[in-house]
């Protein structure tokens, strides 16, 4: 998780909201990612996304089977769904997401029972780390924004 904690950092120096991924596989990671919509002008280009794509390009191979993403903020259903068809075996997120998560805090597709592959969820890992980094983006942005009405 500290991997994705740096990743997420690199979103936020680069103007992205601070969410970081990284895929693991023999305790090797494989994929890293950090937002980059903006960046990218890619609604796709999640940390997660990213991430899933440089595992699967190292792996040769679309599916994941064996290993394990990592990501500072919980998934959200694009994402989750991504998760899903790379056949994952296990997603740790560190902080949970109130309005958009898809592992359990708006929905959860990886628990339902009618899809064909089910991953391990952990949620938790690393929170307040990742909760401060997020907290801290936002109120930045907030001065930044009032800053610029006060001058507009």
């Amino acid at each position: 998780m500290c991997a994705a904690l740096r990743q997420a950092a690199r979103a936020a120096r680069l103007g992205e909201v601070p969410v970081g991924a990284v895929v693991v596989y023999q305790g090797e990671i494989i994929g890293r990612g950090c937002n980059a919509p903006i960046a990218r002008r890619d609604p796709s280009a999640h940390a997660e996304m990213l991430a899933l794509r440089q595992a699967a390009r190292k792996l040769g191979n679309y599916r994941l089977p064996g290993c394990e993403l990592y990501v500072t903020l919980e998934p959200c259903i694009m994402c989750a769904g991504a998760m899903l068809h790379a056949r994952l075996a296990r997603i740790v997120y560190a902080t949970p997401d109130p309005k958009t998560g898809a592992a359990g805090s708006v929905i959860d597709p990886f628990a339902d029972h009618r899809l064909n592959h089910h991953a391990q969820i952990v949620g938790g890992l690393l929170m307040d780390e990742a909760a401060a980094q997020l907290k801290a983006f936002f109120a930045e942005r907030r001065v930044l924004q009032k800053a610029q009405r006060a001058n507009d």
